[in-house]
């Protein structure tokens, strides 16, 4: 039932893939889905793109496992749209017209900083994007109970986002996430109907039967954050990061209007928001009506946490209504994974034919024709890779990797993001070490923190850790050291760089913000202002 339900999510996806297919008669219709996308399918597309695998099987398995601690996540991940529908949504959208880094050249005037913020564009979304795939390989091979392999699943995640990319470009994309979001909405909420009826329609009833199997420190800080510094560095980074993930941010430009890109937001947040407060749910039924040891049993890391807790919403184990609800809950979590996946293969391919391709190589003047053949190839080769490395990280704990993605993109797309904006001196030296200096040392961060470094007395059978020593830089998120890091490299570049500071910067600067907060210029009106 699983696999049936499953291939009509990928036979209803793979049609809208070929329908969208026609509709792309420009690079600009494969990049951006030629901006005519309206504020609420961007909105429902950016749940859609937020509400990954990590979010619906691992959050529910948090909260099911560590209670309070495990919603922190939850909390962090809605709260952060925050800074994108304050900050950056509407800037984005006036100021560039595919990418992030053509938002940073329109004010610092300097190619090599396309290159740079490409290059940090196709970092993070690889991470990423293994994340991803590694998870729908174990997830795949652990719900056919070792029939599929993750050695075969992983191909077959990687094969299947190639071709939504490749054929229907963001227009499909775009479809893919819109039907991912509304059916992961819908489980999400009749599940949760399911529990309130369960519990007699009170969530309080539901925490008394938690604290009465795992105690009253169940629901209180700190069973799995026992360092506190480690859970606010954990919230930092989830905070700030999601207003530099390249994923989320090209999604501004597949709408018409900097307006639209607000609203977007605004249905993002209702959506995700909804979401999340349903994971508080799931989270704490799954401990109640399942148990920690049954969901650790399944999986240790609780992201079987969802699915069990279908099956006995459902009718449990053995009954056909129990059998459907695992069977489309799973389902609903694969085509989860595969909106995931292709909204960051898009973004990373975009990134390397418009700005490296055609805006560093080409000097601009490549031709339609050769931006859709260069882009389909970066598409694939990025699928390639995130297919190779995915078979390479299957065995290793890769959960550091979501939260590395967001550190990354907190330490080092947010600081020049935010100088661009705000910062009259900033400079084209200060975005470069800002982008550079923010991926190294979060990158060096992580290398020596838990995630890495940590001795396993079940090493020899797991070797779950790459090196087997003490860490040295103590906390398993470095956002709380990393991004005010981000934030000092491109400072003390830009004061590198202050030398050249002209009166000419000075207008282009006043240019630049009277356009991001106005529009003015934006699609060939008038930009000059006195």
């Amino acid at each position: 039932m699983t696999f049936l339900l499953a291939a009509v999510i990928v036979a209803v996806t793979l049609a809208v893939t070929f329908w969208a297919s026609r509709r792309n008669t420009s690079a600009g219709d494969f990049y951006v889905a030629g901006g005519r996308i309206s504020a609420t399918q961007n909105g429902i597309a950016i749940a859609g793109d937020y509400m990954s695998a990590a979010s619906f099987l691992g959050i529910t398995g948090l909260i099911a496992l560590n209670g309070y601690d495990g919603f922190m996540y939850s909390v962090g991940w809605f709260i952060a749209y925050l800074t994108v529908l304050f900050i950056v949504a509407e800037p984005l959208r006036n100021l560039g017209k595919y990418t992030l880094a053509d938002m940073l050249v329109y004010r610092l005037k300097d190619p090599r900083v396309r290159t740079y913020a490409a290059v940090s564009t196709i970092v993070i979304s690889t991470f990423y994007m293994i994340a991803q795939v590694v998870g729908a390989g174990s997830l795949i091979s652990l719900l056919s109970r070792g029939a599929i392999s993750a050695d075969l699943a992983i191909p077959l995640v990687g094969v299947l986002m190639i071709i939504y990319v490749v054929v229907g470009g963001m227009l499909a994309t775009t479809w893919v996430q819109i039907i991912k979001a509304m059916l992961l909405m819908f489980a999400t909420i009749v599940m949760t109907v399911l529990i309130l009826n369960r519990f007699g329609w009170s969530f309080s009833n539901m925490l008394g039967v938690v604290e009465a199997k795992n105690g009253a420190a169940f629901l209180g800080a700190g069973v799995k954050y026992t360092n506190p510094i480690d859970l606010i560095s954990l919230c930092l980074a989830l905070v700030l990061g999601t207003a530099g993930l390249p994923h989320i941010l090209v999604r501004f430009f597949t709408v018409p209007t900097a307006q639209d890109a607000r609203k977007s937001v605004v249905w993002a947040m209702a959506l995700i928001g909804a979401f999340y407060v349903m994971t508080a749910f799931m989270g704490n039924a799954a401990n109640a009506l399942l148990g920690k040891g049954a969901i650790e049993a399944a999986n240790k890391a609780g992201n079987m946490a969802a699915p069990l807790l279908a099956e006995n919403l459902f009718g449990g184990a053995g009954t056909l209504g129990g059998e459907f609800g695992l069977a489309f809950v799973t389902a609903v979590a694969f085509a989860t994974i595969l909106a995931v996946v292709a909204g960051l293969t898009i973004s990373a391919s975009t990134s390397f034919t418009h700005d490296i391709y055609n805006g560093v190589l080409k000097g601009g003047q490549a031709s339609e024709k050769d931006q859709f053949r260069v882009a389909r190839l970066a598409t694939v080769a990025v699928g390639v890779a995130a297919i190779l490395l995915g078979l390479a990280a299957k065995t290793q704990n890769v959960a550091f990797l979501v939260a590395l993605a967001f550190a990354l993109a907190a330490s080092a797309n947010l600081p020049v993001i935010l100088f661009t904006l705000f910062w009259r001196r900033f400079n084209a030296t200060g975005a470069m070490w800002g982008i550079v200096g923010g991926i190294l040392f979060t990158l060096l961060l992580i290398a020596i923190s838990p995630n890495i470094m940590k001795i396993d007395p079940d090493t020899l059978t797991t070797g779950r850790h790459l090196i087997q020593a003490n860490a040295i830089f103590p906390l398993e998120n470095p956002g709380l050291i990393s991004i005010p890091a981000g934030f000092l490299f491109a400072y003390l570049g830009t004061l590198i760089g202050a030398r050249r500071h002209t009166p000419e910067d000075d207008r282009i600067f006043e240019d630049m913000q009277f356009r991001a907060y106005t529009g003015a210029g934006v699609d060939g009106t008038v930009a000059a202002h006195d």
